[in-house]
């Protein structure tokens, strides 16, 4: 009779032991990095999913001089794979350069984890989904603060069209390398670069003639 209690103590300790997610899942669910909002966010993403209706959102802090992310946080309603996958987001744009924050794939998140079952493939998505809303609401807003009378191209440094040309004509510069260079133009997020490669074009087609 103590034997059989003693096994079954044994057991209900064994079963209390396990993880319901796989260790590193678990890991992050049962202590989560950057869980909450941030009060002086320069930016918020807020994605949801159809497939499952999880809901996630992440509130980033900017470094405008340096053009990085300082500080990140999420909340989400959602299984443990998208808190996983979120906990660990946050922890890899700490201190990213916005030019690499918006090469981030869910690919990163799901190396990063060893692989995640298929089914729940979708939870690094969301999360990439939401670092990539966080970084449109920050272009947003950079574009709507603008009080230049020129085109704003680089939205990330505040560059306008106007001054691209002039770094262009002045050190005859002809990739977005050297534009980025001379005025910080697409040296943030990237996403004005098929712009900066645009004038680039034009400019190159106006004065060659002359040439």
């Amino acid at each position: 009779m103590k034997n059989r209690k003693r096994r079954a103590n044994d057991l209900l300790s064994s079963s209390n032991e396990m993880s319901f997610y796989p260790s590193r899942i678990q890991q992050h669910f049962d202590a989560p990095r950057n869980m909450g909002d941030l009060a002086d966010a320069d930016a918020i993403g807020d994605v949801g999913s159809l497939r499952c209706g999880a809901v996630m959102r992440l509130s980033i802090k900017i470094d405008a001089k340096t053009q990085t992310i300082s500080d990140a946080r999420f909340k989400t309603l959602g299984c443990g794979y998208l808190i996983a996958c979120a906990s660990v987001l946050t922890e890899t744009v700490k201190d990213l350069p916005l030019s690499r924050a918006a090469l981030l794939n869910e690919a990163a998140l799901r190396d990063w984890f060893g692989g995640l079952p298929q089914e729940k493939a979708h939870c690094a998505v969301l999360a990439r989904e939401a670092l990539h809303a966080a970084l449109a609401d920050y272009h947003n807003a950079r574009q709507e603060e603008w009080t230049g009378d020129e085109a704003l191209i680089c939205t990330c440094f505040g560059v306008s069209e106007k001054s691209i040309e002039g770094a262009i004509d002045k050190s005859a510069l002809r990739t977005i390398n050297q534009v980025t260079k001379a005025c910080n133009a697409g040296g943030g997020c990237r996403s004005c670069h098929p712009l900066i490669e645009d004038i680039l074009d034009d400019y190159w087609r106006n004065v060659s003639p002359k040439i």
